[in-house]
């Protein structure tokens, strides 16, 4: 369990907290490009780390993220004209580019010099198909991209959903392989789905062995149990610094995909679900256990930084838990909807769960294994001024996630590495290995 001092430091991510002043070290995701879809629309509100920031595309195209107060007065910014490659303030009508600076000072006599001392605060933006990233760290030139193989082409899948609890209790839920034979899978047995499957081994098996290595990207986790015919049926999934997730769905290196889990502020994060479409993505899953409620989608937005990417299912409604479907067998939980059943769990924690009063078992070595490598980087940057994995590296990125069949006592996590890491098709791997059925 977290001690209360630790269990502080993962979830304030303000500027100059531990955890904040690690995650500014990074590129993140920010927006949706259609979220700012086109020269001059209209301005739109992005919270990331506890800060309130106003995003706008500019004339010629380019997106730029500054400060919600204007610096004059403190009047929003979000009510402001964007307009000829910047952002006027409507009170006064001072005007700023995508640097912050003030180009603009129409209420000031026209010989004075003011507006070249004022600056609003802005971030550096880079578009990269479809995603708008941010820095707000301390370097004056950004370090590079992160290389995210799904966002490394056009054509991905892109979708946001914000949730009303502490970031570290949403990410530490796509780091916790072994729910998935309880939350989502709980109402079924392995003789009801496809045979040699994902869900099949899963389901055989709910209480599968855990181990995890540390790499340059974070860390690489497998979860394993018996297949059959001297065979062990190995989960591989990723940790990435310092908020990404690769569950393993589907074939080991098959499937690009990766899940941000970004900090909106200590008590609200956005989940980020990228991914490129892939025969494989579905692969062997248990088709009722995928129903969506008829209601499921997004609710209209309303004003404020937190008024959109909230689903219908909700907190408030509790997410139209459906008790006779629980009692008859045909929901574990009652909830239909895979995201929403994580969403129901994680928020029901409360908006920063108590971790000192946590039992953490054998299944929850990633969660503890999280918590040491980001307190651990904290205070390493902190104290030394060591920059955390990623930052500089970006190329450390491109891994892989998935289900494996390999034979008896081969360690799945390291005998897969060049699989993990696409240098080599899921289908030369099994001929190398000569198992059968592999990753079905």
């Amino acid at each position: 369990m977290l001690s209360k001092q630790d269990n502080e430091i993962m979830t304030q991510v303000g500027p100059g907290t531990l955890l904040g002043d690690l995650m500014r070290q990074y590129w993140m995701p920010a927006l949706i490009s259609t979220e700012v879809p086109q020269p001059d629309s209209p301005p739109v509100r992005l919270r990331l780390l506890g800060e309130d920031m106003i995003a706008f595309r500019t004339t010629s195209g380019t997106v730029g993220v500054v400060a919600n107060a204007c610096p004059h007065r403190g009047a929003s910014l979000f009510f402001g004209r964007n307009e000829e490659d910047g952002l006027r303030c409507v009170y006064h009508g001072w005007k700023f580019d995508v640097t912050g600076a003030c180009v603009d000072m129409p209420s000031e006599p026209a010989e004075s010099n003011f507006k070249s001392k004022v600056r609003v605060k802005a971030y550096p933006t880079s578009e990269r198909n479809g995603i708008v990233w941010l820095y707000m760290g301390p370097r004056e030139t950004p370090p590079p991209l992160p290389g995210i193989e799904p966002n490394l082409e056009e054509g991905a899948t892109i979708q946001k959903f914000l949730r009303d609890c502490s970031w570290l209790q949403g990410f530490e839920g796509d780091l916790d392989t072994t729910h998935i034979g309880f939350l989502h899978f709980g109402a079924y047995e392995a003789d009801e789905v496809e045979p040699k499957s994902m869900d099949y081994y899963t389901l055989k098996r709910r209480d599968p062995k855990m181990m995890v290595v540390d790499r340059p990207w974070g860390a690489t986790y497998g979860s394993y149990r018996p297949a059959e015919d001297d065979t062990t049926y190995w989960r591989v999934a990723q940790y990435l610094f310092p908020f990404y997730a690769m569950p393993p769905v589907g074939v080991l290196g098959a499937r690009r995909a990766v899940l941000a889990i970004v900090p909106v502020d200590d008590t609200h994060m956005m989940r980020w679900q990228i991914s490129i479409p892939n025969r494989w993505a579905s692969a062997g899953v248990i088709r009722p256990a995928y129903e969506t409620h008829p209601e499921y989608g997004y609710q209209p937005e309303t004003s404020g930084f937190l008024g959109k990417w909230r689903m219908n299912q909700n907190r408030h409604n509790d997410y139209l838990l459906d008790r006779d479907l629980q009692k008859n067998g045909k929901s574990y939980t009652g909830i239909l909807g895979i995201g929403i059943q994580d969403e129901a769990v994680t928020e029901s924690m409360g908006p920063i769960n108590d971790r000192t009063k946590e039992h953490l078992g054998t299944s929850d070595l990633m969660v503890i294994r999280l918590r040491t490598l980001l307190i651990k980087a904290a205070k390493a940057l902190r104290d030394h001024g060591e920059v955390p994995g990623g930052v500089d590296n970006p190329e450390v990125y491109a891994v892989r996630s998935g289900g494996v069949i390999l034979p008896n006592g081969i360690n799945g996590v390291e005998a897969t590495l060049d699989l993990q890491q696409g240098k080599v098709a899921p289908e030369d791997f099994a001929d190398s290995i000569k198992v059968p059925n592999y990753g079905v």
